[in-house]
């Protein structure tokens, strides 16, 4: 009955038009898209959110070697049943199979001088990939590979013109061995598990192997005598020029992976299979039926389509069995899913979910119920049962928001609030700090601002399900919290900035990329406030200064300054399409009333960034999210506010679009006198009747009907231009007061020092106290000329109150100078030149702002006392962590002078930390001195390049020091 309704399906699909030809989605998909460039997309075979993802193996390290492949490699090294789709950390690559002629070699060659060992060069002109299968020719063992796939389950078929053939099985491949087993159960199966440690700190794959032929020999290999089991395998054959091979994997159990591979490939027939895979490619792409484009266009949308249906995967048995976030089996009554790459995925990803996989969506919410009773807390970034910590928020929130108001609500929705208001109470990644302060403070936690505003977005999420559901006392909660963006604003630049000890970080530069932001600068994260877009106006001074704003952004330069961040890419003058946070920047012209900057926004960037080639993409595909939003670009409309049932509108791509709803509804939109140069809207209208607003809501795309544009090459600046024609998103609760901030020089002063007190909001009365002394309102700039604790609020004339502000000032002598002889990076600055004698110790986080870093340089710096001074003992504070390329240096020498010409050595210091020692580790180089003197040298060379062990072997590497300290 399936394939009978499947066939009627692709009939509909062919027949339903008779003005353009009929093609099929599935020849238009080039899963080589993203290949090269930094996409980290992955070309093997797969099924929609498969657990399996069968594909070649041609990089096992570095950052665009996530997916394991890699368009611009000539090597393949085998041949794995698990691959990442577009992620920015390694892992997977588990089960590697390789077919090889001649000698047995267990070396899989790579990284050798000379010989390639088990692996082979091949050639681009043999590789096919389409949905569903992947082949290529081995050109050192001179054999076809084919690869297909079901959902737990792959196959592989091996034709050669000798019978010389084995077959490498490979366990210690990509990611460390902690446990594993390898063995021969029959003259036809091989089977095991590895248990790996890597981004996933225990990832458990069990597997069974079975041959079309007799295994006539098997070699079993370990690295080491000391090593207790194999690892590695040769199974040998003999007179055949074909082999099929079924393999079957599971997080639970051998019994279980064979389980799946017989119920999914019960027979060893590779073409059945292939098309058995292909026809299911073909139903989930014909949920969107396109008309009109160019080919070029509709190969981009079918294969960004294909792209969103990589991830998330199945993660239970056929018997409905999986591992859980707390490592033991379960059992679950509906399917169970796995890789949640909520950061990028929450924005665009699961809204296009909400409308063509409704059903997996709430597979998904419950799913997220079992790793909240499993693991403690909802995910954050899941893979493989294990909690990653990859990136910040608990996006999850958003998801089950924006599912539940779009209808998708059969789930325990008492049990998910309950796990979102947890999540969202721990105390960890600054979040202690932000529900205390309103605000992470710069010294409590790094990336303050992306932190602060994604967790307002998030609180937003949890108080809008929470009123949904009739919960008061947790909406009134979060709704003030969701209003915590404010407490960042900075009124006189127009950005969030981070706050240290209770006034801005600098000194600022809008382009740097440093430790306030997420993968991102200043400019990229001016407009994440996507739930109270209406309050970002605000506090901009109204949608034309937004809009002033916006137009800065997108023609600024797009040179970014601080560190090096490699997923910024994709730039449209300060807008990074590369990476996550702007991607609904574009849209927000529909709020402040020029829905045509849109409009000719949208259609630049999917013209430009996206193509039908391995570098189509303009950054990481991110399990999705690159992709989805080019779908639901092409298609006209944007999620902008994900947890509201709003769609901003854009610009369509195609003719014509069929939306084949899961409810048997059809929504229709269509674009007349659509081409690349007409890209602006003149009209539009909905169910037959004008559309004056630049916006659709969600019940009109469920209710089925026809959304139509009028297109032309001119913009229409009057459509949907007045007000209440704009789409709106704004926080339906009391304002909050944003909390103060102090501008003064710094913390530190040696005369006397201004600090003056301001806030985002224009009608607030503030007030101060200084030493624990009453408030009193604040009128005139204060003058420190001691060392002062002062606190500040602000009221505003509904009589909201602020949290509290407080300041640290600390006034030294001046008698101390330092003379520095290396440069210190802006973003590692700790306050400035005197930041090493400023008596501000930092903690054992770098990236607080009290250490100041030197990349590929040595340090020197000297101290002048200002006077002889009898010194017992001095020394300098050095910070370690390998992970972030910062070592100590290997030995400090401190010189003392009494005149400053002539020096003395007062001793070496040094410290038996090894290289290789992960975490963050601080020493205090300490030298004796017991001689009255007034200068001190300090020196100590930079550790060199990373150990060729690192994985950012021959970078530059980093030291951190703070501070210089005499007793």
């Amino acid at each position: 009955m399936k394939h009978l309704i499947f066939i009627i399906t692709l009939f509909i699909f062919y027949a339903c038009s008779t003005e353009h030809e009929a093609y099929d989605p599935v020849q238009l998909v080039n899963p080589l898209v993203g290949t090269g460039g930094h996409g980290h997309t992955f070309p093997g075979a797969t099924v929609p959110f498969g657990m399996v993802q069968c594909s070649p193996d041609t990089r096992l390290d570095g950052w665009d070697g996530c997916s394991g492949y890699h368009y611009s490699d000539s090597v393949i090294y085998g041949f794995s049943h698990t691959h990442l789709s577009g992620t920015g950390v390694s892992d997977y690559g588990d089960i590697l199979l390789m077919p090889a002629s001649g000698p047995v070699q267990f070396s899989n060659g790579y990284g050798a001088v000379s010989g390639l060992g088990y692996g082979s060069l091949f050639s681009k002109s043999s590789e096919k990939a389409s949905p569903g299968y992947y082949a290529v020719h081995l050109d050192a063992h001179h054999i076809d590979v084919e690869l297909t796939a079901t959902c737990r389950a792959a196959m592989h078929r091996y034709n050669l013109p000798e019978n010389d053939l084995h077959v490498i099985i490979d366990l210690d491949h990509r990611d460390k061995l902690l446990d594993w087993q390898l063995i021969q159960v029959s003259d036809t199966e091989i089977a095991g598990y590895r248990i790996s440690e890597a981004w996933a700190r225990e990832q458990h794959v069990y597997f069974v192997a079975q041959f079309s032929e007799p295994i006539t020999k098997t070699d079993f290999f370990r690295e080491s005598e000391s090593q207790p089991q194999p690892s590695k395998a040769a199974i040998h054959f003999e007179n055949t020029k074909e082999l099929l091979v079924k393999v079957g994997i599971s997080a639970v159990s051998v019994e279980n992976a064979r389980a799946n591979l017989l119920t999914e490939i019960p027979d060893f027939d590779f073409d059945k299979v292939h098309a058995d895979a292909r026809a299911e490619w073909g139903k989930s792409l014909s949920a969107i039926e396109v008309e009109g484009g160019t080919e070029v266009s509709r190969a981009v949308f079918y294969t960004a389509l294909y792209h969103t249906m990589l991830a998330p995967n199945l993660f239970s048995d056929s018997d409905g069995r999986y591992r859980g976030m707390d490592g033991e089996v379960h059992h679950a009554d509906h399917p169970v899913y796995t890789v949640f790459s909520l950061w990028d995925t929450f924005r665009a990803l699961h809204p296009l979910f909400t409308i063509v996989e409704r059903e997996r969506t709430e597979h998904f919410l419950r799913t997220f119920l079992l790793h909240h009773a499993q693991g403690g807390r909802l995910p954050v970034w899941e893979l493989a049962g294990n909690e990653t910590d990859c990136m910040i928020g608990y996006h999850s929130v958003s998801v089950v928001a924006d599912a539940y108001a779009k209808g998708i609500r059969n789930f325990d929705t008492k049990a998910m609030l309950d796990a979102m208001v947890h999540t969202s109470s721990l105390d960890h990644y600054g979040l202690e700090s932000y529900r205390k302060h309103g605000y992470i403070q710069a010294s409590h936690d790094h990336e303050s601002v992306s932190k602060t505003l994604e967790y307002a977005y998030d609180d937003w999420c949890i108080a809008t399900f929470a009123h949904a559901i009739g919960d008061t006392a947790v909406n009134r909660v979060c709704m003030e919290r969701a209003q915590h963006y404010k407490n960042l604003f900075d009124p006189q630049t127009g950005f969030f900035r981070a706050k240290m000890d209770g006034g801005w970080f600098g000194p600022f530069d809008p382009a740097e990329v440093n430790f306030n932001y997420t993968e991102a600068n200043a400019w990229q994260y001016s407009t994440f406030v996507p739930h109270d877009i209406s309050g970002l106006m605000a506090l901009h001074g109204g949608p034309d200064s937004l809009e002033a704003h916006l137009d800065r952004l997108f023609s600024a330069s797009s040179q970014t300054t601080g560190r090096e961040q490699a997923d910024i890419t994709g730039l449209v003058g300060q807008y990074a399409h590369g990476n996550e946070p702007s991607h609904h920047m574009a849209y927000i012209y529909n709020y402040t009333g020029s829905p045509w900057k849109t409009q000719e926004l949208v259609r630049k960037i999917m013209s430009e960034l996206y193509s039908n080639n391995p570098e189509g993409l303009s950054g990481n595909e991110d399990c999705g999210q690159m992709s989805a939003w080019y779908v639901l670009s092409a298609m006209g409309f944007y999620p902008v506010t994900p947890g509201t049932t709003t769609y901003a509108l854009g610009s369509p791509v195609f003719d014509k679009v069929h939306l084949h709803l899961e409810s048997g509804k059809t929504f229709t939109i269509t674009a007349t006198n659509n081409s690349d140069g007409n890209v602006y809207v003149q009209g539009a209208s909905l169910n037959g009747r004008d559309l004056a607003q630049s916006w659709i809501s969600h019940d009109d795309i469920l209710g089925g009907g026809a959304l139509a544009f009028d297109m032309g090459g001119v913009p229409n600046k009057e459509w949907a231009r007045e007000a209440a024609h704009r789409p709106s998103v704004s926080i339906n609760a009391k304002p909050i007061a944003s909390v103060p901030f102090f501008e003064s020089e710094g913390p530190v002063f040696t005369n006397e020092t201004t600090v003056e007190i301001g806030n985002a909001d224009g009608n607030a009365i503030l007030f101060v106290s200084i030493n624990g002394a009453d408030f009193e309102e604040y009128t005139h700039p204060l003058i420190l000329k001691a060392t002062t604790e002062m606190a500040s609020y602000a009221v505003l004339p509904d009589g909201a109150r602020s949290k509290d502000l407080h300041g640290h000032w600390l006034k030294i002598d001046d008698s101390r100078q330092i003379a520095l002889g290396m440069n210190y990076s802006n973003q590692y600055n700790a306050g400035g030149d005197n930041a090493l004698i400023d008596r501000l110790r930092g903690s054992d986080n770098f990236l607080t702002g009290r250490w100041q870093g030197y990349q590929d340089q040595n340090f020197l710096a000297v101290v002048d006392l200002g006077s002889p001074q009898m010194i017992r003992n001095a020394g300098v504070g050095f910070l370690q962590d390998i992970k972030s390329w910062i070592w100590f240096p290997k030995e400090v020498l401190i010189e003392t002078s009494v005149d400053g010409d002539s020096w003395k050595t007062a001793g070496v210091a040094s410290h038996g930390i090894p290289a290789d020692q992960f975490g963050t580790i601080t020493y205090d180089f300490k030298v004796p001195v017991h001689a009255k003197i007034q200068y001190l040298r300090v020196s100590a060379p930079n550790f060199g390049p990373c150990p060729e062990w690192h994985l950012g072997a021959g970078g530059a590497s980093w030291l951190f020091a703070d501070e210089i300290w005499v007793e």
